[in-house]
């Protein structure tokens, strides 16, 4: 059985922040050329001059005079491209300008039906806890479509320069996780305007606001609905016992992961101690925390 990842342990003081690695590149727009009108340029040829290859455009500039006997080369008009259609091909809805709103309950009296609902979900848990697993059966199982979106994977798509927190928790490694969290934003809500269910997992921190609940509801939404793994840590210990590179973290790492993620006790987000519960158990569990969520939504 395959089983989730987390991120190594931040710590839990303050770091700084580096600086921010934007870009604002300029796009070149020539403007139309006029011989003779740069010091060094080619002088320009004699005789007419046919339309290169391929041409497709007509001049914008005065044309030369053509000599006797010789009929000017035809003009082709710059083909208009119609915007694409809602029907065609690839074409999707972008995401909305607003954040993901709440999920309503259903108007009928009664339980409702997560498994037919369009939610964005996020699940919370140390290394170990089987998030990654539990979320894409849990995403495979849906009667919607459903997307799932790990952001230990989406910080890995950097390949050159990856930060890896397992080499130290700075500025560097904390930019590329919040970049990692915002992409994983963008993503859900792109899902959810086409009216795909999304889960995301992460290992958030209770004690570490920086990279907490307020930037997952900050890229996606208030309508986010925050759930807890949190096994024993003797489970959590033999699950990374079973992992190998640089997603397995030493004993002492994972023993203080779990010790942090305790503090989501009390915390008013609803908690899974799956310890004795394999994947599937666990996917119908989550289910049912979902539907309470759904009727009455975590304040968090």
């Amino acid at each position: 059985m395959q089983h989730a990842v987390g991120s190594p342990l931040p710590p839990p003081h303050q770091p700084g922040h580096g600086p921010a690695a934007g870009w604002s590149p300029a796009a070149q727009h020539p403007g139309p050329h006029h011989p003779g009108a740069h010091p060094g340029s080619a002088p320009a040829p004699q005789g007419p001059a046919g339309p290169p290859p391929g041409f497709a455009g007509a001049p914008t500039g005065p044309t030369a005079p053509h000599p006797p006997g010789h009929a000017p080369a035809p003009h082709h008009a710059v083909p208009h491209h119609a915007p694409p259609t809602p029907d065609t091909t690839g074409h999707v809805q972008l995401p909305p300008g607003g954040p993901v709103p709440m999920p309503s309950a259903p108007p009928t009296a009664g339980t409702p039906d997560p498994t037919s609902t369009t939610l964005a979900v996020l699940l919370i848990g140390p290394a170990g806890a089987g998030k990654t697993s539990v979320a894409k059966y849990w995403a495979d199982h849906r009667r919607v479509p459903t997307a799932h979106i790990s952001l230990d994977d989406v910080r890995e798509w950097v390949r050159s320069g990856f930060a890896d927190p397992q080499s130290g928790w700075n500025d560097h490694s904390e930019a590329q996780y919040r970049l990692a969290r915002r992409t994983c934003g963008f993503a859900a809500r792109n899902f959810l305007a086409n009216n795909i269910s999304c889960i995301l997992d992460d290992a958030v921190f209770p004690d570490r606001p920086v990279v907490g609940l307020g930037g997952w509801k900050r890229h996606v939404g208030p309508g986010l609905l925050p759930v807890v793994l949190l096994p024993g840590l003797e489970i959590v210990l033999e699950r990374n016992a079973e992992r190998s590179g640089n997603r397995r973290l030493t004993d002492e790492e994972v023993a203080r992961i779990h010790g942090r993620m305790a503090g989501w006790y009390g915390s008013g987000l609803p908690i899974i101690d799956n310890s004795q519960l394999d994947v599937p158990q666990t996917a119908r569990v989550l289910d049912d925390v979902l539907a309470r969520s759904i009727a009455s939504p975590p304040q968090w």
